[in-house]
């Protein structure tokens, strides 16, 4: 498990089973079940560690994560919402 996924189940008490995957993560936008954990300010190409933080982390399903990860237009939004 990633890092930074690990720090957002920990904080949000979610269970994780290597074998059938996620349990309770569900989406911050929609409420649907979440399989991607998002930074909004995104970590760059280096992978900066100082990104890590629950303030920065969000639950998204993969087509959330598609249309708002990693673009600047939408980072307010996401933080709102988180």
């Amino acid at each position: 498990m990633k890092n930074h996924t690990k720090i957002y189940f920990d904080f949000f008490e979610i269970e994780y089973d290597p074998v059938s995957g996620w349990h309770n993560c569900v989406s911050e936008i929609s409420g649907l079940p979440a399989v991607d954990i998002n930074h909004i300010d995104c970590r760059g190409m280096g992978g900066s560690k100082d990104k890590d933080n629950i303030e920065n982390l969000m639950a998204l399903t993969r087509e959330e994560h598609e249309k708002y990860g990693d673009k600047k237009q939408y980072r307010d939004y996401l933080k709102k919402v988180h």
